[in-house]
């Protein structure tokens, strides 16, 4: 049988638009140090540089989150049967947390967990290393690699440096494809906070056992409900339609709405919310086609919705995950609220709510491309 390789990527997944830029198979691909596959403009599908040292031996269509080909693996790995009936995946436990630490909570996007987390994780000698993210422009980040928890204080939160070139707005980077540079770091034993698509191409990797993801010790994964994309048509629609910009831009936060907290200007509310059903002339299309809001397949999943203002909802999946959130929470690196158990159904009701959502969205929009298809059952 013919390996799939990506000539097949091309045609099963940039094509028809459903390309999430993830990097995994430009970051992996076994004859990267010939350029085989690349990127050659922002905001789109990478594409061939030099074909003919292509080895067709199909890894860039393994580990791809659109091809689905390890779905069966990993959800037999994580306990979970199908999103129709765990839209939240396999978890062990629901909690609402803030961080005790007062730089990290303050400059944190939610209650500044995830990188008092990875603080946690140098302390405790877990780990030697973190892939997070810095962000360059409003809605644009790229990787950066933390070695300590001073280097975490630089990436908390998303506090938006205004960039005046466009290029900084458009361009899109992807976690993943700083894996690769791992051996110039010397890491050992690595975390990476990721959105879905990213922490899926990791456990591919993980499942392959390609190098270096024996190094990788957690996966952390953000909540997801879609990405965003700016040209300068759309960059200038954006500020138009909602009165905002760019350079005003102090800090973007997500809970049921998209919030936008605005430098500080007395004659104006610095804080706009907006519906994500009015952003959907941004969205990333690609997201279109993802059902994972709450990132199923990562350690620990972390994010705004359902926790009140300065905490941050996180989800514990594997005995991995649950342990260090566990020991975090009792050496006080990080706090959580008593919830009470109505109000702990109704953020997990809300949890599940925004999955379901996201689902239907995909089969909409899969339906709408493709025409009628069988029940959804994959996970992103």
């Amino acid at each position: 049988m013919k390996v799939k390789s990506f000539e097949d990527l091309i045609e099963e997944v940039h094509k028809k638009g459903i390309c999430q830029q993830c990097g995994g198979c430009v970051s992996f691909c076994n004859s990267m140090d010939y350029d085989v596959i690349g990127y050659k403009e922002p905001n789109s599908p990478p594409e061939f540089i030099n074909e003919e040292n292509c080895l067709k031996c199909g890894i860039c269509y393994h580990i791809c989150p659109q091809t689905h080909v390890l779905d069966h693996d990993f959800n037999r790995y994580f306990n979970l049967l199908d999103f129709s009936s765990m839209p939240l995946g396999n978890t062990s436990e629901i909690y609402s947390c803030q961080s005790t630490d007062f730089d990290l909570l303050h400059q944190g996007t939610d209650g500044g967990v995830v990188n008092s987390l990875l603080s946690y994780m140098f302390q405790e000698k877990l780990i030697d290393g973190a892939i997070v993210a810095k962000t360059k422009a409003p809605f644009s980040r790229e990787p950066f690699f933390a070695e300590s928890k001073e280097d975490l204080r630089g990436t908390s939160g998303l506090k938006l440096g205004i960039s005046q070139q466009l290029d900084e707005v458009q361009k899109r980077h992807s976690y993943s494809s700083s894996l690769p540079e791992l051996n110039k770091h010397k890491f050992k034993k690595l975390a990476v906070v990721g959105t879905p698509c990213q922490i899926y191409t990791i456990r591919s990797m993980q499942n392959l056992g390609i190098i270096p993801s024996q190094n990788i010790e957690y996966c952390l994964g953000l909540f997801c409900y879609e990405n965003f994309e700016f040209d300068q048509r759309k960059l200038e629609k954006f500020q138009r339609e909602f009165n905002i910009k760019f350079e005003d831009i102090e800090k973007i936060n997500i809970k049921k709405d998209l919030i936008i907290h605005l430098k500080g200007d007395k004659n104006r509310n610095s804080l706009i919310q907006i519906q994500f059903e009015d952003l959907k002339d941004y969205i990333r299309p690609a997201c279109n086609a993802c059902s994972d809001f709450t990132n199923v397949y990562a350690d620990v999943s972390f994010g705004g919705l359902g926790s009140p203002e300065h905490f941050t909802t996180v989800i514990t999946r594997t005995e991995k995950g649950r342990r260090v959130v566990n020991n975090a929470l009792k050496s006080g690196i990080i706090s959580n609220l008593e919830l009470e158990s109505e109000t702990k159904k109704h953020m997990k009701d809300l949890l599940i709510a925004y999955s379901i959502s996201k689902m239907a969205r995909k089969e909409s929009f899969m339906k709408t491309k493709f025409g009628p298809l069988n029940k959804v059952k994959s996970t992103v």
